[in-house]
């Protein structure tokens, strides 16, 4: 089954030969007008086309004036009953007149009755737009939770989740519709929504009522950026930054939407379960919508090479997901049947993966354009767009200024504008060096992997400027080679996540087929994002000149050459497919001779900020790793790069510290790369995800050791790993392989400190891990110079909230090769035994 690449908006159009509406309304020849008495021509085909334009796209000039009324309401303050008052005064004033034109055939100003009672009705829309607006604004009293904000007390609010927790690596964004809060008086009902940041580990789910416990805030602002107002554009004015959250025992919310939401947290753990991360992290923010697992620095290079659309749920993903949905549906169903089914699956799927602003606006026209379809009805893509967003405003007025709205618009503004323009430019010139069927051949790949970026980025490029400050200058090169995967990458991710939710081994079996194409996609981005001056920083960017270039640009495109039939997307051939598919055998092929054990002792230092996970490789190919640190994404992204994608597990977990930034990213992470054992050293008390790691260990029935001095690891071929002291804080341990010796002490304290001074039997060593980020009262200068280490290695986040690393830690080793996670990234020390190897990721 062939799927269209494609967005929504242009499958509007069926290929009914005869006129389109701006053949005959938005061209006229200069070469006409050449005497003075040709001015009275110019005037009557100006208003031919005003006529044209009134009777072919009415509903394009109603929309406009109604999004253009509530852009104007943030300048003019009037209440919600004044602008209905006027609407409807507007409304009587343009029947009036209409049936008056019609008696007496009036024409003011040349124009005929038609277009002025259209005029009339855009005044009309144009107040309601304006009205909507202040009626959206919330009365702030003492019935609405906003009231109490920037209370010097804590104050305890009840409400229920409306939709699933953003689970951070760090923290949880819960949001909530609040039904009561109490100051500590008394329990008062109130409404309006908040959103809390908890710690990270609960659980929670949608429809939950939670109580939750805070100081409650304004959300904050600065110069830079208004978290206020942007929290306002979706109905929130009430911020509780840090909140104790308590599960009480009712549920509400909708039980279908609850359904959906169930299935969506299963789905999550079952694609997390059969990929690897980060393919696992960009699967869930292609089918699901949640992109919070990809690391920080991926995301940034999905930003930066202009192909952040591809993660983002947009009218790219609706288009293949509508494909299929019609064409599963109208073979088991019929057409018509089919096709309501078709739209009820996009709404179903819309719910699953968030129904942000450009979700909304693609599953709209989707199902605008499947109705107009079995109607037999002609859809214009200006008429649809402008109505689709205006019948967003309705639902929500502050949709205007999302970002995610105002890109996927203009996005697909360009791809109605100048998508099929543009083919039949590149087709003409094609067809002068090469016969015409060769020349359709040709730009039809070209089109679908290019053409139609050209065109989306061309109306983009102001606003991603004025919001962004930053433009991608080489996404016009990435996407033709990223996008061609893309189809592959939803359908057997798609497959497998659909039969691993019926069995997981035959969702793994499946996976095995996807991964190569979400593996590319991961690998292609981050090749492109590497190139130098790929991305143009151009810092504050006037939204005057945003202005003045649409208005260009506008008037260019409707006074200039004629605009024809738009046409539906290319058919997606094979061979950009069968072209991937080689690449990725071959890539494959590489990675499985790279990672094979190559006999050599591994010691990787993961970047995972202030706190340490070491990745050690046997010389056997197995892999132990060692804490965990803070973020999960961080981790889970690490391991999935170098762990095989077909075997995942760990042979073992060492807990080396129980302290909340050294586990806090295990809880999760083991879930997706099991361990086969565990050796655990300090209190399982001392922080809650220690407590969260023993309970799923205990779950999962995987065996754990306790360590005592002396004990230790056989990490094959002669290596091993001892344990030389054990305190509360964790574990200090030791790596050997012949005359290499690498100390770990993760976790040292004061008391272990002097003990091992003590003992003078520890060094000399070869690596040493700088104790505690650098902290240094446990790196005093007199032990790091008794262990004489070759090469220091400090793992801490760059801009460190506690200052790390100390100045006197770092004069400690000044005369020693210092490599640092925060500058270098990761950092691997290789050994075979005799030598040393150091390599670093950048």
């Amino acid at each position: 089954m062939a799927i269209p690449l494609a967005f929504p908006c242009l499958n509007l159009y069926n290929h009914t030969e005869g006129a389109f509406p701006y053949e005959t309304c938005c061209h006229y020849d200069y070469a006409t007008i050449r005497t003075t008495d040709q001015a009275t021509t110019l005037t009557t085909r100006l208003s031919d086309q005003a006529t044209n334009l009134t009777k072919r796209l009415p509903l394009l000039w109603l929309s406009l004036a109604f999004l253009l009324g509530i852009l104007l309401a943030q300048q003019i303050h009037l209440s919600f009953a004044i602008w209905l008052i006027l609407a409807g005064i507007a409304l009587f004033v343009a029947t009036i007149f209409r049936i008056l034109s019609l008696r007496i055939n009036l024409k003011p100003f040349g124009l005929p009755p038609s277009t002025l009672f259209l005029v009339s009705l855009s005044l009309v829309t144009c107040f309601l737009g304006v009205g909507r607006y202040q009626y959206s604004i919330p009365t702030i009293d003492a019935h609405h939770i906003a009231w109490y904000n920037d209370r010097q007390y804590d104050l305890l609010v009840t409400g229920v989740l409306t939709e699933p927790p953003d689970v951070r690596d760090t923290y949880t964004n819960l949001r909530m519709n609040v039904t009561s809060v109490n100051t500590g008086d008394e329990s008062l009902p109130v409404g309006g929504l908040i959103l809390a940041r908890i710690l990270p580990g609960q659980t929670f789910h949608y429809g939950d009522v939670i109580r939750l416990r805070g100081l409650l805030k304004t959300p904050p602002e600065n110069e830079e950026f208004s978290y206020r107002d942007y929290l306002a554009r979706e109905g929130i004015h009430a911020y509780m930054p840090s909140a104790e959250a308590t599960l009480l025992p009712f549920r509400g919310g909708n039980s279908l939407v609850a359904a959906i939401y169930a299935l969506k947290e299963r789905s999550l753990a079952v694609i997390y379960r059969i990929f690897p991360d980060p393919e696992a992290s960009l699967l869930s923010g292609i089918l699901l919508g949640v992109d919070t697992g990809l690391p920080a620095d991926l995301l940034q290079a999905y930003k930066d090479t202009g192909t952040a659309h591809i993660i983002a749920i947009s009218g790219f993903n609706i288009t293949i997901i509508a494909a299929l949905f019609v064409a599963l549906f109208s073979r088991l169903l019929g057409p018509r049947k089919g096709a309501l089914a078709a739209v009820v699956g996009i709404a179903l799927y819309t719910i699953l993966v968030g129904a942000n602003a450009a979700v909304v606006r693609a599953a709209l026209m989707g199902g605008l354009a499947l109705f107009a379809r079995q109607v037999g009805r002609r859809q214009d893509g200006l008429n649809t767009l402008t109505f689709v967003a205006a019948l967003m405003a309705v639902g929500n007025p502050f949709v205007l200024w999302d970002v995610g709205f105002q890109l996927s618009f203009a996005a697909t503004l360009g791809l109605i504008l100048y998508a099929q323009p543009l083919q039949e430019w590149v087709t003409q010139r094609l067809t002068r060096v090469s016969p015409p069927e060769t020349a359709q051949k040709i730009s039809a790949p070209l089109t679908d992997y290019f053409l139609f970026t050209l065109a989306a980025q061309l109306t983009t490029l102001p606003i991603m400027a004025y919001q962004f400050g930053r433009i991608s200058l080489v996404s016009l090169i990435a996407n033709p080679f990223i996008l061609p995967a893309q189809p592959a990458v939803m359908l057997f991710g798609g497959l497998a996540l659909l039969l691993g939710l019926l069995y997981l081994p035959l969702g793994q079996l499946a996976a095995w087929l996807a991964w190569p194409f979400v593996v590319y996609t991961n690998r292609a981005v981050e090749l492109f994002a590497s190139f130098p001056h790929g991305v143009l920083v151009l810092g504050n960017f006037s939204l005057l000149f945003v202005i003045l270039f649409y208005a260009a640009l506008l008037s260019w495109t409707f006074a200039g050459t004629r605009i024809k039939a738009f046409l539906v997307a290319q058919q997606l051939t094979l061979a950009p497919l069968l072209l991937s598919a080689v690449a990725l055998v071959t890539f494959l092929t590489w990675r499985a001779a790279f990672a094979a054990p190559d006999g050599h002792l591994h010691l990787t230092f993961l970047d995972v900020g202030s706190a340490n996970a070491v990745l050690i490789q046997t010389p056997t190919g197995h892999y132990v790793l060692v804490n965990g640190g803070p973020s999960l994404s961080r981790l889970s992204d690490a391991l999935g790069r170098r762990l095989s994608p077909f075997d995942r597990k760990l042979e073992y977990l060492i807990i080396a510290s129980t302290q909340e930034n050294q586990v806090a990213a295990l809880p999760r992470t083991l879930e997706r790369f099991p361990p086969e054992a565990v050796l655990w050293a300090g209190k399982i008390e001392s922080s809650y995800s220690a407590r969260q790691v023993d309970k799923w260990l205990a779950d999962q029935s995987i065996a754990v050791t306790r360590v005592i001095p002396g004990s230790g690891l056989d990490l094959g071929a002669g290596a091993r790993l001892k344990v030389l002291s054990v305190t509360p804080r964790g574990a200090v341990l030791l790596v050997e392989w012949g005359g290499f010796r690498a100390l770990l002490p993760i976790g040292i304290d004061f008391d272990t400190l002097d003990e091992l001074k003590n003992r003078q039997a520890v060094g000399p060593v070869t690596a040493l891990l700088l104790a505690d980020s650098g902290y240094a009262p446990l790196n005093p200068p007199e032990w790091i110079a008794a262990l004489r280490p070759q090469v220091v290695i400090l793992s801490v986040e760059a801009g460190d909230p506690d200052g790390l690393p100390d100045q006197e830690a770092l004069d400690a080793v000044q005369d020693i090769t210092l490599l640092r996670t925060d500058r270098d990234g990761w950092i691997t020390v290789s050994t075979d035994g005799v030598q040393m190897w150091v390599e670093v990721e950048r």
